[in-house]
């Protein structure tokens, strides 16, 4: 029997006017980037960023170069474009999982994961999996709530990547993603807006270790948005084994929503 939870996919307004928010909000944050200069510093620890689906490193940059502002070791995940699960490559995982460790050897500190879109979702199998590596997990407009049809994209993702969404195997392994990665802290920032991945989906289940943080934002812009770079300054410069829930500023409402 099929209990997967009835989310509807994005308003297609929301879809169709994807690009023109995208340059709005590359404006914005190029309006805010004196600002975003003296935006919050933490500890300098190493960040893997993950990028969204079909993306590669290039699509994180202005991610990266924010978190190096701010004295972080960012990096990309060095994999090439994000193609996702697929039969054809059973050793995926394992080579993201071997990316994480490096890092942790060479740097000797826990890694913070962001991952945009599908990278959010694989950012979190990786805490699952590695949780003595983690420090914190971040994703951003990520399908992480247990419906991989609600998206605009689904049937593009099942092209590119030989795969059957509604398979039974899938499923089980849907259902299991729901669940945070025990022991990690996890911050779900999504958009109402978002015209590739419904924010029903793109939130945590709440735990003391969980948290969503709303934001307006296209799905590609999140990773230019100033109200995401402000959110992740703030995130990741929580202290390891201290990590407590984001407290919106007085004027939240007008710069995160």
């Amino acid at each position: 029997m099929n209990t997967e939870p009835l989310v509807p996919r994005p308003r297609l307004v929301y879809a169709l006017t994807e690009p023109g928010r995208f340059l709005l909000e590359l404006n914005t944050l190029l309006l805010a980037h004196p600002w975003l200069r003296r935006a919050r510093r933490g500890d300098g620890h190493p960040v893997m960023v993950l990028p969204g689906f079909m993306g590669a490193d290039g699509s994180t940059a202005a991610l990266r170069y924010y978190m190096r502002l701010w004295g972080y070791d960012a990096q990309g995940w060095g994999l090439g474009r994000n193609l996702g699960l697929r039969a054809s490559d059973p050793d995926f995982e394992n080579r993201v999982a071997e990316q994480l460790a490096a890092i942790v050897r060479r740097q000797g500190r826990k890694v913070s994961l962001v991952g945009w879109s599908l990278g959010g979702v694989l950012a979190r199998e990786l805490a699952r999996a590695c949780p003595e590596h983690v420090r914190q997990v971040i994703t951003l407009g990520s399908p992480i709530g247990g419906n991989p049809k609600a998206t605009t994209i689904w049937r593009l993702y099942e092209l590119a990547t030989e795969t059957r969404l509604d398979s039974e195997e899938l499923r089980e392994r849907i259902a299991r993603m729901i669940e945070p990665p025990p022991g990690v802290p996890c911050t779900a920032i999504y958009s109402e807006s978002d015209g590739i991945v419904a924010h029903q989906v793109a939130r945590e289940r709440e735990t003391p270790l969980t948290q969503s943080i709303r934001v307006s934002a296209s799905h590609v812009g999140l990773g230019y948005s100033a109200a995401v770079m402000f959110l992740l300054a703030d995130r990741l410069a929580q202290p390891e084994g201290n990590w407590k829930k984001f407290r919106r500023p007085r004027l939240g409402n007008l710069l995160l929503a």
